[in-house]
């Protein structure tokens, strides 16, 4: 069982007059193909006491809201109304929320429609190969900052192997960002005993010989919390 990000309905318009409605990353065509993404908004209103309006305005702002109002209620609670992405909302916006207002504030929302969006999908390569569980559909502008942290969390999820792995972030055929996890080592002369160099260097030739088949035709194992980890770059901001 792979866990993945909540789902979040988009829908592309194609330069050959054809609208689609993806659902999973990994359906979005070629960027060439593509002659507008839409995602979906919704409009956010949130019940807070006035100590927090601070906090709350500041979250939704980093989560690209648009404010609307301020509407007191009563001398200590007031209601915020944002518009923001579905994508920013169904992870832990909720969770959030009751964070940064210690548990009194509640959050409802409304779809208000699909708008045009700067969005890109945003692939994610471990040993040469994309990983389609890993792909996220992202704001473009924030895609490098999400490409980086993800491999940089992989690399402390993903154990190391006898060979080298690259983790890299791409759009289309573009790296935007890139971590490596080193190789075991294993010491192959430890055996050899004195000085005979000539042998030890065959035997180092013949280990790196060695990885470099093991990379060729190895697989990479990714557990459970690597996949929670590019979850979590989400709500994370600098």
């Amino acid at each position: 069982l792979v866990q993945t990000a909540p789902n979040v309905t988009y829908q592309l318009l194609l330069k050959n007059g054809e609208t689609l409605e993806i659902r999973n990353p990994q359906d979005v065509p070629d960027t060439g193909q593509i002659e507008e993404f839409r995602q979906p908004i919704v409009r956010c209103n949130f019940l807070v006491p006035v100590e927090f309006i601070g906090p709350v305005m500041q979250l939704c702002s980093d989560r690209r809201g648009v404010f609307l109002k301020t509407e007191y209620l009563s001398p200590t609670r007031a209601m915020l109304s944002f518009d923001l992405p579905l994508g920013e909302v169904i992870y832990d916006l909720h969770d959030k929320i009751k964070s940064v207002t210690r548990g009194y504030g509640t959050l409802d929302y409304e779809l208000q429609g699909y708008f045009p969006a700067d969005l890109a999908r945003l692939d994610i390569l471990v040993g040469g190969k994309k990983v389609d569980a890993l792909s996220i559909i992202c704001d473009r502008r924030d895609a490098d900052r999400r490409g980086r942290a993800i491999v940089k969390k992989l690399r402390g999820e993903i154990d190391r192997h006898m060979f080298e792995v690259a983790l890299q972030a791409a759009i289309g055929t573009k790296i935007i960002a890139r971590e490596t996890i080193s190789a075991l080592r294993k010491n192959v002369t430890a055996k050899c005993y004195g000085g005979d160099i000539s042998r030890k260097k065959k035997l180092w030739a013949k280990q790196k010989e060695g990885k470099k088949r093991m990379k060729s035709i190895g697989s990479v194992d990714i557990p459970q919390k690597a996949f929670m980890a590019v979850l979590e770059t989400g709500a994370e901001r600098q």
